[in-house]
């Protein structure tokens, strides 16, 4: 499967957080999400990762699934990776491959 056809991606937190039950995250899988997960969502906001759309859309593609209080919790880096797995997924295959050729 080539990059652009992939449905998730793995981010490994360079900080892992505490979800509940004490239970430490240290890996999150995002999906790439349907037009309903989009829901309510700018996507010039996702596109520019802002930190309120990131809260909105992870806890609909994450597994382990991310709540709110999870979110908070997360170091600015690992909020970085996981919003650029999230805007990976809605850049066109075109751009994709106009990117990785150059």
């Amino acid at each position: 499967m080539s990059t652009a056809d992939k449905t998730s991606s793995t981010v490994k937190l360079d900080y892992p957080i505490k979800a509940a039950g004490d239970k430490e995250i240290t890996e999150i899988t995002v999906n790439k999400p349907s037009s309903g997960a989009l829901r309510g969502l700018a996507l010039t906001d996702l596109l520019r990762m802002e930190t309120n759309a990131l809260q909105t859309i992870l806890p609909r593609v994450t597994q382990p699934m991310l709540v709110k209080q999870d979110i908070e919790k997360i170091d600015p880096a690992d909020l970085v990776q996981l919003g650029t797995a999230v805007v990976g997924f809605l850049v066109p295959k075109s751009e994709k491959a106009d990117f990785q050729s150059t």
